[in-house]
């Protein structure tokens, strides 16, 4: 499913219009995104929880040429499933 078919289904089963909707859903994945940036994490019981892993620095090698190079700490957006829709997917 991409994104405009996920717009059109929230707007079937919310009575939304279609543009209605995709303003929605934008509205959502901005919130989630700014939140994410500040660090922040979003907590939906039962779905899931949007947070950021943090990756420390360390030393790689490089496959093509066997040379130690070092590898910057970064930061990850992680989503993690929650119980009930883990239970969903399981069947």
């Amino acid at each position: 499913m991409n994104k405009n078919e996920l717009v059109k289904a929230v707007a079937e089963k919310t009575g939304l219009t279609q543009s209605g909707a995709a303003d929605a859903l934008d509205a959502v994945l901005d919130t989630i995104e700014a939140e994410l940036k500040q660090g922040g994490e979003i907590a939906l019981t039962g779905f899931g929880k949007f947070s950021v892993a943090h990756r420390g620095a360390r030393q790689g090698v490089n496959p093509a040429t066997g040379a130690k190079i070092q590898i910057a700490a970064s930061k990850a957006p992680k989503f993690s499933a929650g119980a009930k829709l883990k239970a969903s997917v399981k069947g």
